[in-house]
């Protein structure tokens, strides 16, 4: 493989410049020189790309970390805002209903409370009928005595 690119180097030079080099030729051990400088260059490049696309990673896996940790501390906190605001609804919401039960008692109470009145009058002529009744029966029987 290597002496077919020389063979092919050597050609190159002749077609082009029409001049016959040889194999020992210094021209072509700069080539050698130069191949293997690139065959390293090539390798020490791709070793330099593989540390940099390690510490990308690392980056993008310490940034969805971060990104991770930010939306569930966001979460976290607009969850405890909505739970906040959901009890305090609800405490207005029960406020509210324990106002209106008991507007709605106070008028049940207002309503029977005329004829609980009504009642006791009626109780206290109902007793106080009794009473002159005894008393009259009272004064028919010691009349007949």
């Amino acid at each position: 493989m290597a002496n077919d690119k020389i063979e092919a180097i050597i050609k190159e030079i002749a077609a082009k410049h029409g001049i016959a080099v040889g194999r020992d030729d210094p021209i072509l051990i700069l080539q050698t020189i130069n191949e293997k400088l690139m065959r390293d260059s090539a390798v020490a490049q791709q070793a330099i790309l593989n540390t940099f696309k390690e510490e990308l990673e690392d980056i993008a896996h310490r940034w969805g970390d971060d990104a991770k940790n930010k939306a569930e501390r966001t979460l976290n906190a607009a969850l405890l805002a909505s739970r906040e605001e959901m009890m305090k609804v609800m405490q207005e919401g029960a406020k509210v209903a324990a106002e209106t039960v008991r507007r709605e008692v106070e008028a049940g109470i207002s309503m029977i409370a005329a004829p609980i009145r009504e009642s006791k009058r009626v109780a206290f002529m109902n007793l106080a009928a009794s009473i002159m009744t005894v008393f009259a029966a009272g004064l028919a029987l010691w009349a007949s005595l």
